[in-house]
């Protein structure tokens, strides 16, 4: 599946909807998890969202779409909770109940594009302290619709997304059977929040090396290893690269393979020469890993994500296996008091991401071929590096955010070039040929 930015997105023209869910509080209190904290603490913003779009083949009845999105919602427990502050200044996660909701037409200007109207909708509509901060998005053609859903990051995941839409699917199926949509008893991710709380403390041995990761980086996490130039939030900059196709990927999987290792360790064993080569340093990178520990998890929806960190100096493949181990290691435990001697996660600008989600290997999948399925991110302004890497039976791709500065241009750009050479090399010089640019926002 493609993983790209509103401002790629492939959308039809025509009228553009979204359902406006009506919700009130049930006044039940939950408890809100250490990243959503991180998260909903920046404050009221656009741009906070993430979004699946997918195409059907035939006209939908609004009505049966309306009903199968209700019933999706009813299902998660996290599409039912808002965030909110008390008297005391403190983020609180409160309940509501939903209901019936409407269709609301949105105008799109003259000479606006589809994705910039898209934008607007969901930066006005999924917000950290929208009530719900979630939005069904409908785009009507006579071929069928265009289908958006978007939550805020604080309520979903790209796992929970797949979810998402692999349930309103099977919703709108059951109501154009004629029958009720089911609400099937998934356990919430407030539920999951506090099995984590009740969680044993990290051992002192975590805690130390905890300590060790964030002193190494100068108190703070880790940075990409050269300069991006202004250290405030710049206007973002977003590469696409597809890097291997399915031949290339197979190559891939091969070569690591005969090295005893994962594709993965084989890409950090890339990203470590590559940065040793261009910077003369360790690969050191926040690292998200998923908290779905659990199969009671794999089919409820909620940001089951949480950071640790990767440090790979030595670029052998089973060595970078090792790194990924410990990696997984740190983000086994709760952060919330692994984090508390620094006041939480020590952010600082510069921050090098790194995140890995093959969807061969996920419990749950839809037909995003056959739906044209596409994941997309919002439009922000950033002072760090962020890559996501998508594999899946079409090959590897790669997605990169960074500061749009001159600096940051040319050092990512050729810390990007070089990684995918060593990457095509290692699949023995295979390459995708055709699909998304290398292309920039």
């Amino acid at each position: 599946m493609r993983l790209t930015h509103v401002s790629y997105l492939s959308l039809p023209f025509g009228p553009l909807l979204s359902y406006e869910i009506e919700a009130s509080p049930t006044g039940r209190k939950l408890p809100p998890s250490f990243d959503q904290g991180r998260h909903v603490g920046s404050g009221d913003r656009p741009g906070s969202w993430m979004g699946l779009a997918f195409r059907l083949p035939a006209p939908v009845d609004r009505d049966a779409l309306a009903s199968a999105w209700r019933a999706v919602v009813e299902t998660h427990g996290t599409l039912r909770t808002t965030f909110g502050t008390n008297g005391r200044g403190e983020l609180e996660l409160d309940e509501i109940s939903v209901g019936r909701g409407r269709w609301v037409e949105h105008e799109i200007g003259q000479g606006q594009a589809m994705n910039a109207a898209l934008q607007t909708v969901l930066d006005e509509t999924c917000r950290p302290f929208s009530r719900p901060s979630h939005r069904l998005c409908l785009i009507e053609t006579a071929d069928g619709p265009a289908v958006v859903v978007a939550a805020d990051h604080a309520h979903v995941d790209m796992w929970s997304m797949l979810i998402i839409v692999r349930d309103l699917l099977d919703a709108l199926q059951e109501v154009r059977s004629g029958r009720p949509p089911a609400v099937k008893p998934v356990p919430s991710f407030a539920e999951h929040t506090q099995a984590l709380r009740d969680r044993p403390a990290a051992p002192p041995e975590v805690h130390d090396r905890w300590h060790q990761v964030i002193e190494a980086g100068g108190g703070g996490m880790p940075r990409f290893p050269l300069p991006l130039g202004d250290p405030a939030p710049q206007p973002e900059r977003v590469e696409l690269r597809d890097v291997l196709d399915p031949d290339g990927l197979a190559a891939f999987a091969e070569r690591a393979r005969e090295s005893g290792v994962s594709t993965l360790a084989l890409t950090v064993s890339a990203m470590t020469r590559t940065t040793r080569e261009l910077a003369d340093t360790d690969l050191r990178a926040v690292f998200p890993v998923h908290s779905r520990y659990e199969a009671r998890w794999h089919g409820s929806v909620g940001w089951f994500i949480t950071n640790s960190v990767l440090e790979a100096c030595d670029p052998d493949p089973v060595a970078c296996a090792a790194a990924i181990k410990e990696a997984l290691r740190l983000g086994s435990h709760p952060l919330a008091e692994i984090m508390a001697p620094w006041g939480g996660m020590p952010e600082v600008p510069g921050m090098l991401a790194v995140s890995w989600l093959d969807t061969r290997r996920l419990p749950v999948s839809i037909d995003s071929h056959g739906l044209d399925a596409q994941y997309f991110s919002a439009a922000i302004r950033t002072d760090g590096v962020m890559i996501w890497f998508t594999t899946d039976h079409a090959g590897i791709r790669l997605r990169c955010r960074y500061p749009d500065t001159a600096e940051a241009r040319r050092n990512v750009g050729a810390w990007l070039d070089d990684l995918v050479r060593r990457m095509r090399g290692e699949a023995g010089g295979r390459r995708r040929v055709s699909g998304l640019r290398p292309g920039a926002s």
